[in-house]
């Protein structure tokens, strides 16, 4: 179809016994139509006759073959050309070598892209290529623009019956089609939408480079809602072979532009700029602040600009997932934070032997002071007492993670906790094995430990769509609550953390983690913390440890207050 290359190879020469009459024929039809003169080529029994011969033989010789002459070409070109401009779908495209693709474009040039009073203007021939010049007008809903380019057809030689033929591809129409696509005039996909923030200031990429995907995003939600009205263009829409190749759609004339609709979000500038800021200082570092008591996003943004890390990372925690493990142990009434419990410098479970950081233990010691240190085998060890699915319904029914139903009001990643076995379990339990995460929903977590209750992060109020924000299957106990805030703020205070967030209590606490990537030379460094009624949580990728890299960035955006 369409694209398909389709040309015949050329054939030894006739026998010099065939009469000479069938070439000479070719001068003959150079202002008309050539069909009936071709037809003789097709070993009908009029060729026959005029060979002398009935034989099946002289009917394989009636055949053309060798190189296409100037005038097959010209005339072949000529034939399609008119056929095209007259609007004649179907007889254009008998002049081609898949007659079934080319009727069905250019008969879609017409009904489906409205371009209308075409005038094909053939250019100097090269060979068997003809370059020619369109012109036309394309008009939709009483709105016309002229429309002009150029484009080029090559003829070829039917292998099976020696007719020259126009050798089919999509490009012979427009020169940005490919196999499967088609010209479209109509709405331009999604209306526009302007995004302001929660003051009512415009949010703009010129402002807030991080942006640029958050406003796709909400242009793609909110475009067909928010009142705005989408341009007018002519379009190569692809098809499927396109879309697998990764071609976007793309506009070749806008006949009008269209009008934005509005969207109001909880972005507060003031964090938004800030945020800004502190992403510039290390590479690819990503960070969000959320308002716990509501769930709202008060700024989101990312060192690169052409992936929403923030929203959509999909990246291991490292010890920041011990907050969700902690719970657990809570709940389980497996621990208290100030009852003894070893971290040993190692520990065997199914065939793995894991380390803490830089070969510590504690021989003696609380489990607080255990989460403190980010101590790993304070953890793991645990895992002979848990079931493999523990986690992960810790981590949904509580945190309200890994059920992918966050509706923020762009696209976002709500994080996984797979059920896991043997190793992979007890590395889940320290934010490694299958275990996901990104900026958000390391907030997320945060906020729920220090509000007590899970509350969806959102990006639009769920009043301006009515759409349903998730909601946790239970809500942590008040003893539960309280036990991860004395560790969280224990942490703050006096372990991992403290450095990052010296001067910020005492209504404050953090996580600190650093997750270990397979070929990277240093491992992510994550920080995720509160500090009364406002949450941080950022991620430096490669930069290290999350008390070093990303925890100068959280607890600057922490002292801002507000």
């Amino acid at each position: 179809m369409g694209n398909r290359r389709r040309v015949g190879e050329p054939q030894k020469a006739r026998p010099a016994t065939r009469p000479a009459v069938i070439g000479g024929m070719i001068a003959v039809v150079v202002g008309g139509a050539a069909f009936g003169v071709y037809a003789l080529w097709g070993g009908g029994a009029a060729a026959d006759d005029r060979a002398g011969s009935g034989s099946g033989s002289a009917d394989h010789k009636a055949v053309k073959t060798g190189p296409l002459s100037a005038t097959e070409v010209q005339t072949t070109a000529t034939t399609f050309l008119t056929a095209w401009q007259q609007g004649k779908a179907a007889q254009a495209a008998a002049v081609t070598n898949d007659a079934t693709a080319a009727g069905a474009l250019l008969t879609g040039y017409t009904k489906d892209a409205h371009i209308t009073g075409v005038t094909l203007t053939p250019g100097t021939r090269t060979g068997d290529k003809v370059p020619f010049s369109v012109k036309g007008t394309v008009t939709y809903k009483g709105i016309s623009k002229p429309l002009a380019y150029q484009s080029a057809l090559t003829v070829v030689r039917n292998k099976a019956d020696g007719k020259p033929l126009v050798d089919w591809h999509a490009t012979v129409v427009h020169p940005d089609l490919q196999y499967g696509d088609k010209l479209v005039t109509g709405e331009a996909g999604t209306p526009p939408v302007k995004a302001y923030d929660r003051n009512g200031g415009e949010l703009t990429t010129a402002k807030y480079p991080s942006l640029g995907p958050v406003l796709d995003g909400l242009r793609e939600k909110y475009g067909k809602t928010a009142g705005g009205k989408a341009g007018i263009e002519l379009d190569v829409v692809r098809g499927a072979a396109s879309q697998k190749a990764k071609l976007s759609d793309k506009a070749l004339l806008t006949l009008t532009k269209g009008t934005p609709g509005s969207v109001k979000t909880t972005i507060s500038p003031t964090f938004q700029a800030a945020a800004e800021q502190q992403v510039t200082k290390q590479a690819q570092s990503s960070v969000v602040v959320m308002r716990p008591s509501t769930g709202e996003i008060l700024a989101v943004a990312n060192a690169t600009h052409g992936f929403n890390v923030a929203f959509q990372g999909s990246l291991a925690p490292g010890s920041t997932m011990k907050i969700v493990t902690s719970t657990m142990l809570f709940e389980k009434n497996l621990i208290t934070p100030d009852a003894s419990h070893p971290c040993p410098k190692t520990y065997k479970l199914a065939g793995w032997t894991f380390h803490n950081d830089a070969g510590s233990e504690i021989k003696q010691g609380t489990f607080k002071l255990a989460f403190g240190a980010s101590c790993n085998n304070a953890f793991i060890n645990f895992a002979p007492k848990l079931s493999d699915s523990d986690l992960t319904q810790e981590a949904q029914q509580v945190y309200g993670l890994g059920l992918n139903n966050w509706a923020i009001g762009v696209p976002s990643f709500d994080g996984a906790v797979p059920v896991q076995s043997g190793a992979q379990m007890g590395a889940s339990l320290i934010g490694q094995g299958g275990v996901r995460m990104n900026p958000l929903n390391m907030a997320s977590v945060a906020s729920t430990v220090q509000s007590g209750v899970f509350r969806q992060p959102y990006l639009v109020a769920p009043s301006v769509d009515n759409r349903t924000l998730a909601k946790a299957a239970r809500t942590m106990s008040a003893t539960t609550q309280a036990e991860l805030k004395e560790v969280m703020q224990y942490t703050a205070a006096y372990g991992t953390a403290a450095k990052a967030m010296a001067g910020l209590g005492p209504d404050y606490g953090a996580k600190t983690g650093s997750a270990e990537v397979d070929g990277q030379k240093k491992p992510n460094g994550w920080f995720t913390a509160y500090r009364g009624d406002l949450v941080a949580a950022g991620v430096v990728q490669a930069g290290g440890h999350g008390g070093d890299t990303a925890g100068p960035m959280v607890a600057a955006l922490l002292k801002m207050g507000g």
